[in-house]
């Protein structure tokens, strides 16, 4: 209700933005912890106030900056439903997105941006994907496929009854047990808000624990005999957060330092106790080459990257110390479907060089796309797993919402099966 008050005086004004608010909360299915600090919630939560705030003001025109990265299926669905009675009460509707499904499906035209310039418009009808990715990229678009790698290995990680309580002592992460091996993408699916970032952040030792243990390149980890950030790192595990700009970067920093931010300790970047700012900076220089971080300005302050550059300059920061095991949130929110096909290429070679990446993501698509396992969670707790030939939105969706009665016929399993002789099955 920031700016739209009603009045001098709050008492009668906060009250009926609230009845207003809840209203608009049970019609677009927005679940939003009302009494809740914003800065207290994830990202998700937060752009969905950001949706309820403009609701709430009446506006004729709505803009909509990927509404749809943090819903389920089914939101989605409810969603677009309402957009389009929004569009036939005569209510004009600006939507960004990258994902072209949904601009098919909702939208009566298309403007494509390519670096900063519109260079094509299309009625939605007089298109279809594939022009509107090849206009987006400047050429064809080739995604990356989900392919066979050359086989699991070994656990690389493996996680046991892990469970993260908040401080207030609610239960966010609740008995999470899986692993993850050599050679694996194993994605974890869900709506935003359910357990996904509280178990990135625990095993990247960000976050206490309270029950449970992880095992990790030969060490135990437990809540008597916990792991900060740098000893994960030490550990060969990198992590890349699920928000880049609170969990990743420092917006006013260069690119160069950003570039070194939780490996400033590296003796290959230092003479003696100090670092050399210079060999800082062309190793940063080659790091955008070769993830085609643009412009290649190593002394241009982070926040004036775009947040596709930004995303492919964390990710080649973690990914370039060569780690054993990956921990990727989000990978490509944000970011446009040249800078997608670039993130999924990379990370499949990264499998295929033998290394375990647990991979977060909002993203149905991504997810099925990229993972050889998926995880599902619900309200914390991990509600299936899928074998990758066997996952469909629909199975996944339910999973996503808690409904579980597809799991005994859907090849569920808790890792690899084996034999009577203790092989593979």
């Amino acid at each position: 209700m920031l700016g739209a008050e009603g009045g001098a005086l709050l008492k009668d004004g906060i009250k009926k933005a609230r009845a207003e608010v809840e209203r608009l909360e049970k019609a677009y299915r927005l679940d939003v912890p009302l009494d809740a600090k914003v800065a207290d919630l994830n990202v998700g939560v937060q752009q969905r106030v950001e949706i309820l705030k403009a609701l709430y003001r009446g506006a004729q025109v709505l803009i909509l900056d990927e509404p749809t990265a943090v819903l389920s299926p089914p939101e989605v669905k409810d969603l677009f439903r309402i957009l389009d009675a929004l569009r036939q009460q005569g209510r004009t509707i600006l939507m960004i997105t990258h994902k072209l499904k949904e601009i098919m499906a909702i939208t009566d035209a298309v403007s494509v941006l390519r670096q900063g310039a519109v260079v094509a418009n299309f009625d939605t009808r007089d298109t279809n994907e594939a022009a509107l990715a090849e206009a987006m990229v400047g050429r064809r678009a080739n995604p990356a496929v989900r392919r066979a790698g050359p086989g699991a290995g070994a656990p690389l990680l493996t996680v046991e009854d892990l469970s993260v309580f908040d401080a207030h002592g609610v239960e966010r992460l609740k008995h999470a047990t899986f692993r993850v091996r050599a050679g694996e993408i194993v994605g974890v699916a869900g709506v935003a808000g359910n357990g996904q970032s509280e178990l990135l952040e625990a095993l990247s030792g960000m976050t206490p624990f309270q029950r449970g243990r992880f095992h990790v390149n030969g060490r135990d980890v437990t809540p008597e005999s916990p792991m900060d950030p740098a000893q994960a790192r030490r550990q060969g595990i990198a992590h890349v957060p699920e928000d880049r700009l609170r969990r990743a970067v420092v917006k006013p920093f260069p690119a160069f330092q950003n570039a070194l931010l939780g490996y400033q300790n590296d003796p290959a970047m230092a003479d003696g106790p100090r670092l050399n700012w210079k060999r800082v900076a062309a190793a940063t220089t080659k790091l955008m080459e070769d993830w085609d971080v643009r412009p290649r300005q190593p002394t241009l302050r982070t926040s004036l990257f775009s947040g596709g550059n930004q995303q492919k300059l964390v990710l080649g920061r973690e990914m370039e110390r060569d780690p054993n095991v990956l921990l990727v949130g989000q990978p490509t929110r944000g970011v446009d479907i040249g800078a997608i096909e670039f993130i999924h290429r990379r990370l499949l070679a990264m499998r295929d060089a033998g290394k375990a990446i647990l991979l977060v993501s909002a993203e149905l698509e991504e997810i099925m796309a990229l993972s050889d396992r998926i995880l599902v969670m619900c309200d914390g707790a991990i509600t299936g797993e899928v074998a990758a030939e066997d996952a469909n939105e629909g199975l996944i969706g339910r999973l996503m919402a808690g409904i579980t009665d597809d799991m005994e016929t859907s090849n569920l399993e808790r890792g690899p099966r084996t034999d009577a002789a203790g092989g593979a099955a």
